[in-house]
């Protein structure tokens, strides 16, 4: 069954494929640490990488990679980590022109304590917290056949604004999707139910669908949001995706691959699936596409390095043709 977008009125003059509002920070990578932290002590790593991080732009970084025309509006601290985060956006395609300078903070910085079983993430927001609806040029977001937020509870400036972001895009005819991400406050805040009324895609993670339903189990909260949004994408991590839309149910395994870290995955599927609903492929296509994608960035440290490659993404493409997505996905009707 395909169910796809609905075309926007004068498709063909969209200047983009996609934009995108949100963070790009840093991510400073350190491997090979222990599980039990010791106060006072000196803590070797074994490996580190300093990389594009931001579930906006590496969303937006990935998007380009594949081929789509992608504008991203974030803050941009005039530091030497945000001339890093802007060079590595550019180099992948995308357009930063309206791009929001801020004063007197720093870029994001992520630092990824990378385990065998899990991670710790610390976080500044720094340049995150500044980005302001009423610095957003509307015109240009507009000016696209798709739009996709991400870490919705990073957007302190923005939240309250949100939902007249959304309103005004869906006025202009664009599709919308939205990564809630995690709300590092726990508070979880309920005005995101107004944002959810002009979405066209929610994609939260197993927990974060859970949170925004306030349901402690997965399948009430799947019910709970398929209320709400016309599609519902569930990221289950090594047990695969769902995808919901009213009583119809579809389910994708994970792909088996070596994995170097598992950040930006979440994003990079994003990415992939997008690419693929927004061209009208079917929900079994987009959801394999997502999960090859989100499969490929673990591949490589962080979420863009395996994208970043020419190699390495003809070996994504070369992967994506020989595989058969309608062996890889099982649909259910309710």
């Amino acid at each position: 069954m395909t169910l796809g977008p609905p075309v926007p009125m004068h498709r063909e003059k969209r200047r983009f494929d996609f934009t995108l509002v949100g963070d790009a920070n840093i991510d400073i990578m350190l491997y090979g640490l222990p599980e039990v932290l010791t106060p006072e002590r000196e803590l070797l790593a074994t490996d580190m990488n300093i990389l594009l991080g931001g579930s906006a732009a590496i969303t937006a970084h990935n998007l380009a990679a594949l081929g789509n025309t992608t504008g991203l509006i974030t803050t941009v601290a005039g530091d030497h980590f945000g001339s890093l985060c802007q060079m590595q956006l550019r180099q992948a395609g995308v357009d930063l022109s309206h791009c929001i300078p801020v004063e007197q903070t720093q870029t994001g910085v992520t630092v990824h304590l990378q385990n065998q079983n899990f991670r710790r993430m610390l976080t500044y927001a720094g340049a995150t917290f500044h980005l302001d609806y009423r610095q957003l040029d509307l015109k240009y977001l507009a000016d696209s056949r798709h739009f996709h937020m991400s870490s919705y509870y990073l957007q302190r400036a923005l939240t309250k604004q949100i939902p007249q972001l959304f309103a005004s895009l869906k006025q202009a005819g664009l599709t919308i999707s939205l990564d809630p991400n995690d709300d590092p406050a726990c508070k979880w805040d309920r005005g995101i139910l107004q944002a959810l009324r002009f979405v066209d895609v929610l994609m939260p993670n197993e927990r974060e669908a859970c949170k925004l339903a306030g349901e402690p189990e997965p399948d009430r909260a799947i019910a709970t949001l398929t209320q709400l949004v016309p599609l519902l994408i569930v990221k289950r991590g090594a047990h695969g995706v769902t995808a919901h839309a009213g009583a119809q149910s579809w389910s994708a395994p994970a792909r088996p691959v070596q994995v170097v870290d598992a950040v930006g995955a979440g994003d990079s599927f994003n990415a992939g699936f997008l690419h693929g609903w927004t061209r009208g492929w079917s929900i079994e296509q987009s959801l394999a596409y997502g999960n090859l994608a989100g499969a490929w960035s673990t591949t490589a440290s962080g979420g863009t390095s395996a994208f970043r490659e020419k190699l390495s993404l003809r070996a994504f493409e070369d992967a994506w043709a020989t595989a058969a997505p309608a062996n890889d996905v099982a649909r259910q009707c309710g």
